[in-house]
């Protein structure tokens, strides 16, 4: 499994999510998810950790964190192996129940925390769990509107101050802001994120690339870098593509997008409208590239050129 690119420094803000094992539950019961949420206390005094948003899910938990220490790794392990040894004598289990690797998604704090704070308190409602994202027990949501006293380690004031000083109305606005959203399609924010992991401005994504990549190598383990480095725009990239061929037909326009999804962060959107293609097709074509890549020798050297010339 490939791992996970983890950028880590003192006030890095990320999304986090750790699921269980081929969608198994991982609370059988309310007392499973008071632990979990007594570890993230103890990450907090232990780590400093501080957690701006979160929502326990049956097989699954999402998270909203920031690393004053720009610790991420040592809190995360110390969560998940703690929850992990909690779980299995709790249940009488043995062996791993949670998904190897958490996911952890880089976030531009000032632009992203209101509407990703936003996304996670709605989980409940589109799980059809509850009608009302309040009525949820296991989320901070309560907590953001005063119906249930705040942990120490819970941070609300820095989503809550978006709507002002004043800590009534902005709960009641930050209420507002959240029904709002409700019984509307809201895209999930993490989705902006594409290959890289990391969601935020430009320049952010500038600011990250210039003082945490030069340090970092990409392999095979860790694809996510490359979503990263500068891309060619999808013109340069058919250009070459039909150059190298020294045709402009079908085949050359497959070869375009598999180095696409292969190369480079686009998501699967954007190819789409690129060529003016269905989703599903761009996903299809590069699948079946892939497979006649593993005989066609021939093609997969002469891919293997374009791919330096593009990428280096």
């Amino acid at each position: 499994m490939a791992r996970q690119l983890r950028i880590e420094y003192p006030g890095a803000f990320y999304h986090i999510t750790t699921r269980g094992n081929q969608k198994q539950p991982i609370f059988l019961a309310e007392r499973d998810r008071s632990a979990l949420l007594e570890y993230f206390n103890e990450a907090h005094v232990k780590y400093g950790a501080v957690i701006h948003a979160y929502c326990l899910m049956e097989n699954h938990y999402h998270f909203v964190l920031e690393t004053p220490r720009g610790n991420l790794s040592k809190i995360m392990h110390f969560i998940n192996t703690s929850y992990t040894v909690y779980f299995n004598k709790k249940h009488s289990r043995v062996g791993h129940f949670l998904q190897g690797r958490y996911k952890a998604i880089l976030v531009e704090k000032d632009t992203y925390a209101l509407e990703l704070s936003r996304y996670i308190h709605l989980n409940p409602v589109r799980a059809g769990i509850v009608v009302c994202p309040e009525e949820y027990p296991w989320s901070s949501l309560r907590e953001y509107l005063g119906l249930k006293m705040a942990e120490s380690w819970l941070e609300t004031s820095f989503v809550l101050e978006y709507f002002g000083p004043d800590l009534g109305k902005n709960r009641a606005q930050y209420k507002a802001f959240v029904a709002s959203a409700l019984g509307q399609k809201v895209e999930n924010p993490i989705t902006k994120a594409g290959r890289s992991l990391i969601l935020g401005s430009k320049g952010f994504i500038a600011r990250i690339k210039k003082e945490f990549l030069p340090n970092k190598r990409e392999t095979k383990e860790v694809p996510a870098i490359r979503g990263l480095k500068e891309r060619p725009p999808l013109e340069i990239i058919q250009r070459s593509v039909e150059r190298a061929s020294r045709a402009k037909n079908k085949h050359a326009r497959n070869v375009a997008i598999f180095l696409c999804r292969k190369k480079t962060d686009y998501t699967l959107t954007e190819i789409a409208e690129f060529y003016r293609i269905g989703k599903s097709a761009v996903g299809k074509i590069s699948g079946q590239m892939k497979e006649i890549l593993t005989w066609n020798k021939t093609l997969e050297a002469s891919i293997g050129e374009i791919e330096k010339s593009l990428f280096g």
